[in-house]
């Protein structure tokens, strides 16, 4: 045999070791629903519930349902409505929920600030429960796995007109084992104590509850200032300086008042105040921060990642609070935290609804590297864990949630306990054919 046949016949039998292994190898594809081709995988159907629970509330959950019998959940952020997502089912229908970022921003331009942006949010959510239905993971491996096994949980108590019956019900939550605290003091507290607030007499609701901070012409005073710090002090008193205070909802006041109550509460040590201001007024925000030292923080009701990015580019707050259900979602919020990180901003994260957005920001937060602590408004919601199951209960334990490793959110719910708290007068995942088609051309934004 000479060398030209050797090689030949050498060939030959790789090539038929090659078509026997070929013959008998697995799938390519491993760790892949079997239910599902993701290829050919589209969405066929959305529809929604309106549950209603103690706190922030009316929650609306979302449906995604796909040709393939997958589907994924989402929630509109607490208070708003569920046309914020329906509105966007015709863009949804016949498109492949598994290419994300396309449809976000497809949807992106029918979201906007607070709670306008509610129902971009929840169908982000629903998305990415599929896509970790369809490949069989839990979504934080999606964004690039976790830094962390449990999430921090911080919360409220309920308010009390009396400092020592607001100190008692802190300490009652500090039992129950949670590691962070927030209290909520405004001004509220000082009605009918004269000398207190200096605000102008006869204003309308309109200005009381919807003109900026700086135009009602409300501050303060001294006498002010020391009564608020009886709380505060009540509340350190019961809790101890061992764990992390944080303080929300001041009250409509002006700059300096913030600035001087921020200059009060040093000596309490808080985490930080929130929304001292509306967060747009970049300028003025980065006054307070420079000249308060007490931290500030803001963002519960910013939607895009630009806004954030200014805020933390001038360092106009010490920490950024996005709400996933208005940030974009979890995607988007993830982002926001790997941009904060980058100006070595910490994030914490704002949070009032059911457990289907709970677990969006679980895993969000398991996935961002600079995460502080999640809110929860429903520590005293009795059926607020029944909504679903799938994961670990209690579902916030001693002060945190743990991740779930289950695909996708990792849940499911449990449609007996939901239909008992559904709005009067809806229905449950009902058809919702009057949303299959668009009712306006809106969708083209250049020429």
């Amino acid at each position: 045999m000479n060398r030209r046949s050797i090689l030949k016949s050498s060939l030959t039998l790789l090539a038929g070791g090659a078509v026997s292994k070929a013959t008998n190898a697995e799938p390519a594809i491993m760790n892949v629903n079997t239910a599902s081709s993701p290829s050919s995988l589209t969405i066929t159907d959305m529809r929604y519930a309106v549950i209603v629970k103690p706190g922030p509330s009316p929650c609306v959950l979302i449906r995604i349902d796909t040709n393939q019998g997958v589907y994924g959940l989402g929630e509109v952020r607490d208070i708003a409505g569920p046309q914020y997502a329906m509105v966007l089912k015709s863009r949804l229908l016949g498109e492949n929920p598994l290419r994300i970022d396309y449809l976000f921003q497809k949807i992106a331009q029918f979201g906007g600030n607070a709670r306008q942006a509610g129902g971009v949010c929840a169908v982000e959510m629903a998305l990415w429960d599929i896509a970790g239905k369809v490949y069989n993971i839990p979504v934080y491996q999606m964004l690039g796995g976790k830094w962390r096994d449990e999430i921090r949980v911080y919360a409220d108590t309920t308010e009390s007109m009396d400092p020592t019956e607001y100190g008692r019900r802190a300490k009652d939550r500090k039992a129950m084992g949670l590691t962070w605290m927030k209290m909520d003091l405004g001004i509220n507290v000082l009605d009918g104590i004269p000398g207190t607030v200096m605000q102008p007499s006869g204003m309308s609701k309109w200005e009381l509850r919807d003109q900026p901070n700086l135009f009602i012409a409300t501050e303060v005073t001294d006498k002010g200032v020391d009564r608020l710090c009886e709380y505060v002090a009540a509340v350190r008193d019961n809790i101890g300086y061992d764990m992390p205070l944080s303080m929300d909802h001041l009250g409509h006041i002006g700059v300096k008042s913030v600035i001087r109550l921020g200059k009060a509460y040093e000596k309490f040590n808080l985490e930080w105040m929130e929304d001292v201001i509306p967060w747009y007024y970049t300028d003025l925000l980065k006054e307070i921060t420079q000249e308060s030292p007490t931290p500030t923080l803001t963002g519960e009701d910013i939607y895009k990642i630009e806004d954030f990015e200014m805020l933390c580019r001038e360092h106009a707050v010490d920490k950024i609070h996005p709400d996933l259900a208005t940030s974009g979602g979890i995607l988007q919020t993830h982002r926001i935290g790997d941009m904060a990180f980058r100006y070595g901003v910490p994030m914490a994260m704002h949070f009032a609804g059911t457990p289907v957005s709970c677990m969006a920001n679980v895993h969000c937060a398991a996935a961002t590297r600079n995460f502080l602590a999640l809110e929860n408004h429903s520590l005293d919601v009795p059926f607020w864990q029944d909504l679903v199951s799938g994961i670990e209960k209690p579902i916030v334990n001693k002060g945190y949630i743990k991740v779930p490793d289950t695909p996708g959110l990792g849940i499911t719910l449990n449609d007996d306990e939901l239909k008992r708290h559904l709005r009067p007068g809806t229905g449950y995942f009902e058809p919702t054919p009057m949303w299959d088609e668009a009712q306006s051309w809106d969708d083209a934004l250049f020429s």
